[in-house]
C-alpha cells in the first residue's frame, strides 16, 4: 500500500492505460478521481473494478481541453476527498486521425494539440495549488514524441514532444517545492488506440522489432506510472522514461 490515503486524479482514466493506472493506484491505497469524457459505461466499469477490490474512487465527466471542466474536476476531487491532491496522472490524449501535413487544416491541428498538450497544462495549473511537498505529476507522452511517429501522425507526435518539454520545464519550476514531474513514453502497447489507428501487419512488424518481440500491456505502463507517483521514485524528476520493449534507446 505505497499510496495509502493519497488522493489521485487520473485524466482519461476510464479505459486502456487510464483504467490500468486508476485501478493500480487504488490497489496501492490511493483514493482515485477518474475523469472521463463521454463513455460513462467505461467509467462505471473502471469504478466497479476498484470498488469490488475494496478501493475508493469516484468518476467525473469532463472535457479536459476546457478550463471550466478541469476546474470542476478538481472541485469534485476536493469535495469527495479533501483539499490536498497528492498525485496527478495526465493520461487523456489521442491521435484523432492520421493525416499528412498537406491534409491538415488549422482546426484539426488545434484539436490534436488541445487534446494532448493543452489538457496537460490545464490539469497541472488546476491541481498545483492543492499540491504540497511530496506530490507527484506523471504525464503520458509517447515514443512518437521522440521519433516523430508513424505516417500521418505529425500533429500527434509534435504534441507528445511538447509534453516531454513541458515535463522538464515544470519539474524545474516545482522542484524547490519538492513536487516531482515526470513523463512516461509508451511504445506499441496493446490498447484500443492501436486497434483504431494501426494496421494489424504494422503492429506485428513493430512488435517483432522490439528486443522482447511483443507489444506491451496497459498494466505494464501503469506499473511505471504508479512507481513514479510513489515515494519509491523520490529522487526522480524531470525524466522522460521510455517503455517500449527496447524498440528505441534515447
Amino acid at each position: 500500500m505505497r499510496l495509502k490515503n493519497k488522493i489521485a486524479i487520473v485524466t482519461g482514466g476510464s479505459r486502456d492505460i487510464g483504467r490500468a493506472v486508476s485501478v493500480q493506484l487504488a490497489q496501492e491505497g490511493a483514493k482515485v478521481v477518474i475523469n472521463y469524457h463521454s463513455n460513462v459505461a467505461n467509467a462505471e466499469e473502471t469504478l466497479k473494478m476498484i470498488k469490488d477490490n475494496g478501493g475508493e474512487a469516484i468518476i467525473v465527466k469532463g472535457d479536459v481541453t476546457r478550463s471550466a471542466d478541469v476546474i470542476q474536476l478538481v472541485a469534485a476531487a476536493r469535495e469527495a476527498f479533501g483539499d490536498e491532491i497528492h498525485i496527478l496522472a495526465n493520461v487523456a490524449g489521442g491521435m484523432v486521425a492520421r493525416k499528412p501535413t498537406l491534409e491538415l487544416d488549422e482546426a484539426f491541428w488545434d484539436e490534436v494539440m488541445d487534446l494532448n498538450l493543452k489538457s496537460v497544462y490545464l490539469a497541472c495549473k488546476a491541481c498545483i495549488p492543492y499540491m504540497k511537498s511530496g506530490a507527484a505529476i506523471v504525464n503520458l507522452s509517447s515514443l512518437a514524441g521522440r521519433d516523430g511517429g508513424g505516417p500521418g501522425a505529425s500533429a500527434y507526435a509534435t504534441a507528445k514532444g511538447g509534453i516531454m518539454t513541458y515535463t522538464r520545464s515544470l519539474a524545474k519550476e516545482l522542484g524547490p517545492k519538492n513536487i516531482r514531474v515526470n513523463a512516461v513514453l509508451p511504445g506499441m502497447i496493446a490498447t484500443t488506440f492501436h486497434d483504431t489507428f494501426s494496421k494489424p501487419e504494422v503492429r506485428v512488424n513493430v512488435a517483432n522489432a522490439t528486443l522482447l518481440k511483443r507489444e506491451g500491456t496497459a498494466s505494464e505502463v501503469a506499473d511505471l506510472v504508479v512507481y513514479l507517483a510513489s515515494g519509491q521514485s523520490s529522487y526522480i524528476t524531470g525524466a522522460n522514461i521510455d517503455i517500449n520493449g527496447g524498440l528505441n534507446f534515447s
